[in-house]
């Protein structure tokens, strides 16, 4: 499949100047992994060593996610789309701003417009707040399957760092309520994308 105008957004991406972070970034970081039509996971925002990559999901949190895939026989490299929800790292790695994710919406629907994929993982709180109108918090949502956009199917997942954060494996806790997550979210990718 050819996916050329991702590379166009990519680089207005780049020089874009909407908001403050532009002042601050060393790098946009616009994507990571494979442009594909069957899975999208969408991030928060860049942190310090995405920042400094200009790739996203690439310090302790990128190895824990790359990890979490791999159980299940899915890799960045040939079976995800990566995104956050906005471009630019804030400062101290703080929530991004309203404005903030309303000057980089438009990036972010362009790469869910050209790839329609048919699974979207909402990593953590910010990207389900962009996502879902809902005041329910990621713990209540996390695990259950939403309609998205272009009849895509979404599941709000726990962010990596949160699990980096919480190291029990106890049945109930975040690292486990994550693994039966992602097999879930396997059992669908098998279903809809194979």
């Amino acid at each position: 499949m050819g996916y050329e105008e991702l590379d166009e957004i990519r680089k207005q991406c780049a020089s874009c100047e909407k908001c403050g972070l532009c002042k601050s970034r060393t790098n946009t970081v616009f994507s990571g992994g494979i442009p594909n039509d069957k899975l999208m996971l969408i991030g928060e925002a860049p942190g310090f060593y995405e920042d400094k990559q200009g790739e996203p999901f690439v310090g302790k949190a990128g190895q824990l996610l790359d990890k979490i895939l791999g159980c299940v026989g899915l890799s960045r490299n040939k079976d995800i789309y990566i995104c956050n929800t906005i471009k630019c790292r804030p400062p101290e790695n703080r929530d991004p701003l309203p404005e903030e994710k309303a000057a980089c919406r438009e990036f972010l629907d362009k790469q869910i417009e050209i790839l329609k994929p048919r699974i979207i993982l909402l990593c953590g709180r910010v990207a389900v707040n962009s996502m879902m109108d809902t005041a329910q918090g990621i713990t209540k949502l996390r695990g259950k399957w939403f309609e998205g956009p272009y009849f895509s199917k979404m599941m709000p997942i726990f962010h990596p760092s949160y699990l980096l954060r919480n190291d029990s494996r106890e049945k109930g806790s975040p690292k486990w309520l994550m693994w039966q997550d992602i097999k879930e979210i396997k059992r669908v990718y098998d279903q809809l994308c194979k």
